[in-house]
C-alpha cells in the first residue's frame, strides 16, 4: 500500500499536501481500494469556508457512496477538473492527478493529522 511520507493524513483516510498558502486534499490509496471503482465525485462546496471535519463532498463508487471530510480549516478553492471528468483518476493516481480539492487554509492546525508512519500504524 502506498503511503507517501511527504503528506499528512486524517483518520478518515483523507490526505493533505501543503504548498505555500494552499493545500491539496484527496483520499488515500487505502480508501480508494476499500471503495472500489470510483464513478462520480460530488463537491458542491467550492467557495465555501469549512472547518476541519466538515463534509465537503462525497465519492460514489460502483457499490457505495461515502462522505468526504475536510481535514483542515479552509475555503474550498476548486474541484480538480481532471477528476470531475475522469473520477477513476482517484483510483489510478490518488496522490497525484487524483487529488480532489484545492483549499486555502485558515489558522492551519495539523496537530490532529498523522504522518505516514502514524497512518500506517492506524491501518494496522
Amino acid at each position: 500500500m502506498d503511503i507517501p511520507v511527504n503528506l499528512l493524513y486524517s483518520t478518515d483516510h483523507e490526505w493533505v499536501k501543503i504548498e505555500g498558502d494552499v493545500a491539496y486534499v484527496g483520499i488515500t490509496d487505502y480508501a480508494q481500494k476499500e471503495l472500489g471503482d470510483i464513478v462520480f465525485l460530488d463537491v458542491e462546496t467550492v467557495g465555501e469556508d469549512l472547518n476541519s471535519g466538515d463534509i465537503f463532498g462525497s465519492v460514489e463508487a460502483v457499490k457505495t457512496v461515502s462522505d468526504l471530510f475536510l481535514p483542515i480549516n479552509g475555503k474550498i478553492l476548486e474541484l480538480n477538473p481532471l477528476v470531475a471528468t475522469s473520477p477513476d483518476l482517484v483510483n489510478t493516481d490518488p496522490y497525484g492527478k487524483g487529488w480532489i480539492v484545492k483549499v486555502e487554509f485558515k489558522n492551519l492546525s495539523i496537530t490532529h493529522l498523522l504522518n505516514a508512519e502514524e497512518y500506517k500504524n492506524l491501518l494496522g
